[in-house]
């Protein structure tokens, strides 16, 4: 497996955020931030009403049980966990197939991303 492949897809938007800023420091113009109180508040309102949508997304139809919601909540960790532990076993396997491997590494790939990728990048965005 590409070492690249695994830190693109964690690393893309640190750079493509350095490049933005890099361009705002030269040409003086900050990019989209709102000029005005107004603007700043309609910008908030957009942003919340497309988290409304997203989570409206996530919302199951009618009642469901606790433990259907509570699986539905956790469905993406342990699939990503699964993963993980399946790429690390099967690695250590004695003869493991190169192609079967190098797949499980690019999912692996995508689950680090899941887990680290932007919860790193906002936290180093945060230090500044």
């Amino acid at each position: 497996m590409n070492f690249l492949a695994l830190l693109l897809p964690a690393l893309l938007p640190v750079f493509s955020d350095g490049v933005r800023s890099l361009i705002a420091k030269i040409t003086g113009i900050g990019g989209a931030e709102p000029k005005t109180v107004d603007d700043a508040i309609r910008l908030t309102d957009s942003q919340t009403r497309r988290l409304t949508a997203l989570a409206s997304l996530d919302n199951p139809a009618g009642e469901i049980s606790k433990w259907v919601a509570n699986f539905r909540a956790m469905h993406r960790y342990v699939l990503a966990d699964l993963i993980l532990v399946g790429t690390f076993v099967y690695i250590f396997l004695p003869s493991p197939k190169m192609e079967v491997a190098n797949f499980l590494l690019n999912l692996s790939a995508s689950v680090f991303s899941f887990f680290f990728g932007d919860r790193v990048y906002l936290h180093l965005k945060e230090r500044k």
